[in-house]
Parts: structure tokens; C-alpha cells; sequence
């Protein structure tokens, strides 16, 4: 997988390695913007797995959708937030992922919110080696915008 790949690989040339590619950015669906940068932080307003401005799954994990499957849309809302990262300043300036936020739509006996988010994590750590490494929460809750299943928000640091 990623061992192939030299350590000093952009990530952007990390992405393709790994066969992916950014999403379109989705546009807001509400009174915010997708990122907004103070200093050398972007901050990701959060991020659905959506395609074509739609969300993909609907449902609480551990109800209608697997926690296989939640894994597998926290990993999409990940790309979506990167691609708001690359529209406002361009993937390969960032330098470290500082901060995920998940979140998962929860069915009341549902307690495994942090496997769900290492879709997320996990793809960070490819795209980025050890500066992907980043604080993390994962917090269960009752439903999402839109009724989506997994929501991912992210902080990262970027070169001037």
C-alpha cells in the first residue's frame, strides 16, 4: 500500500497512490462557508457523505446502516473535507492534520463511534504518514443534518 510510496511523496501524489480523488466541493446548506483559515489553521465546517449534492446513506449506525458501512462514509466525509482544504489553499500545503471531530448518527445501544471514525483517521494517516496523526473526538448523537449517518469535521495546518 502506502510503504511503496516515498516517505517524501506529496500528498496529493499520495491520494492517487492510494486510487482516490477529491470530490466536488459541496456547496453550504446553510449561513456558513466551508473553510475558513485564521493563521496557519483551516477549519472544515463538517462534512456528509454526499455525491452530486446528495447524501449517499441515510439512517443511525447500528440501526439502518452497518458500522462497516459508517466507516466506509466517515472515510467519504473525510475526502470531502480535504477537498475543501484543497479548493481554499491546495492539499499538498498542508502540514498536519491538528483535529478530527465525528460525529454518528447512533442507534440508542450503539457505543463504537470511534471505530467508525478511524475511516477518517485511517485515510489521514495514508494521505499524510505521521502528520496525519491528529487529537481526535467521536461523539454518538441522536441525528445528523440531513439524516446522514456520519458527519466529519476537521483542523489542519498549512504552510504559508
Amino acid at each position: 500500500m502506502l510503504r511503496d510510496v516515498e516517505a517524501n511523496t506529496s500528498p496529493s501524489v499520495r491520494l492517487a497512490h492510494l486510487g482516490l480523488e477529491l470530490p466536488a466541493v459541496s456547496p453550504p446548506r446553510g449561513s456558513y462557508v466551508p473553510t475558513v483559515r485564521s493563521g496557519n489553521l483551516i477549519f472544515v465546517a463538517g462534512q456528509v457523505p454526499m455525491v452530486d449534492g446528495e447524501v449517499v446513506e441515510t439512517g443511525r449506525v447500528g440501526a439502518e446502516v452497518t458500522p462497516q458501512r459508517a466507516k466506509e462514509l466517515s472515510r467519504r466525509c473525510a475526502l470531502a473535507a480535504l477537498a475543501a482544504v484543497d479548493a481554499a489553499v491546495g492539499l499538498d500545503k498542508v502540514t498536519r492534520v491538528v483535529k478530527v471531530l465525528g460525529f454518528v448518527s447512533s442507534a440508542d445501544d450503539f457505543t463504537q463511534q470511534a471505530s467508525v471514525i478511524d475511516g477518517a483517521s485511517d485515510l489521514f494517516v495514508a494521505i499524510f504518514g505521521e502528520a496525519g496523526r491528529h487529537a481526535r473526538s467521536a461523539v454518538g448523537v441522536a441525528i445528523l443534518p440531513l439524516n446522514a449517518p456520519v458527519e466529519v469535521e476537521i483542523i489542519v495546518e498549512v504552510a504559508d
